[in-house]
C-alpha cells in the first residue's frame, strides 16, 4: 500500500482536502502541496476564516482555481450550519459547495469508515475492465457493480487497495472506454483556462490595474483586448477575481 499522508487520518477536513486536491492532479504533486496547505490552514476554522487571497496563493501550481474557492466555501458552511462538525450522512454533504457525488462517499468511507462504495477513476477502469471487457458502461451500471463487489466492514481498507492497484497495476491498460471518451481538443495554450490560471498568478504577486494586465496579456499573447476583458469578467464572476479603486483588480479579500 501507498504511504499516503491523508492516509495516516481519519480527519474529515484533512480527507476533504486530499480529496479535492487529487482531482485531475498527480499524487506526486498533491503531497507537497497536502503539506503545505494543511500546514497553513491546519482546522476546517482556520480554512474558513482566511482570506480568499490567502488561499488561492497557496493554491499555486495546482490548477483549477475553483477548486480553492469551494474549499473555503465549504469550510465556512461547516464552521457556519454545523459548528465546525462535518456531518455524516451524505444527504447533508453534498450541500456542501463543489462537492460532488464521489467526494463525498470518499468522506463517508475514509473519515467514517462507512460501507458505502465510492468510485474514482481507477475504480471506474477497474470494474470496466474486469466485468466489461473494457466496454464503457453508464455510470450507474458501474456503480451497482462496485456496491455489489465491496466488503461489509471493510471499506477503507478495499477501496486504498483498489486506487493502489488502478494506479499502480494498471496504469498502461489499454481501455476502450478511455479511448471512446477522448474528444478532440483545443490546445491547452489556447483554452481559456490557460488564461484564467495565469491571469491568477500574475495577481498572486499583488494588485494591478486592469488595463495594465490587459496590456501586459496582449503584449505576450497576443489576445484582443475584448477576450481578455471577457476571462477578468468571468474570474469576477466566479468569485476569483476582485476590483477595487482606481481601475486595480487583485484577489479577493474575503
Amino acid at each position: 500500500m501507498r504511504d499516503l499522508p491523508w492516509r495516516h487520518t481519519h480527519d474529515p477536513y484533512k480527507i476533504l482536502i486530499s480529496e479535492v486536491m487529487l482531482q485531475q492532479t498527480q499524487v506526486s504533486r498533491v503531497i507537497t502541496k497536502y503539506r503545505e496547505f494543511i500546514a497553513t490552514f491546519p482546522t476546517v476554522g482556520a480554512l474558513a476564516k482566511a482570506s480568499i487571497s490567502d488561499v488561492l496563493k497557496i493554491w499555486k501550481g495546482m490548477g483549477y482555481n475553483r477548486r480553492a474557492l469551494y474549499l473555503k466555501q465549504a469550510a465556512q458552511v461547516v464552521v457556519e450550519r454545523y459548528g465546525e462538525k462535518f456531518p455524516k450522512s451524505e444527504k447533508e454533504l453534498i450541500k456542501l459547495p463543489g462537492l460532488g457525488t464521489y467526494t463525498v462517499r470518499a468522506l463517508l468511507v475514509f473519515a467514517y469508515k462507512q460501507n458505502v462504495a465510492c468510485v474514482d477513476t481507477n475504480i471506474r477502469r477497474i470494474i470496466t475492465h474486469f466485468f466489461f471487457d473494457d466496454k464503457p458502461q453508464k455510470p450507474s451500471v458501474i456503480q451497482s457493480v462496485a456496491d455489489q463487489l465491496m466488503p461489509k466492514g471493510k471499506a477503507w481498507e478495499w477501496h486504498q487497495a483498489l486506487m493502489d492497484y488502478g494506479a499502480l497495476a494498471m496504469p498502461n491498460a489499454k481501455c476502450q472506454m478511455l479511448n471512446k471518451e477522448k474528444k478532440k481538443t483545443i490546445p491547452f495554450k489556447e483554452s481559456n483556462r490557460f488564461y484564467r490560471g495565469r491571469i491568477i498568478d500574475r495577481l498572486r504577486e499583488g494588485n494591478i490595474r486592469e488595463s495594465m494586465i490587459i496590456r501586459e496579456f496582449q503584449k505576450k499573447y497576443g489576445k484582443s483586448r475584448e477576450f481578455m476583458r471577457s476571462i477578468l469578467s468571468g474570474l469576477k464572476n466566479d468569485g476569483l477575481l476582485a476590483r477595487f479603486a482606481h481601475g486595480t483588480i487583485g484577489l479577493p479579500r474575503g
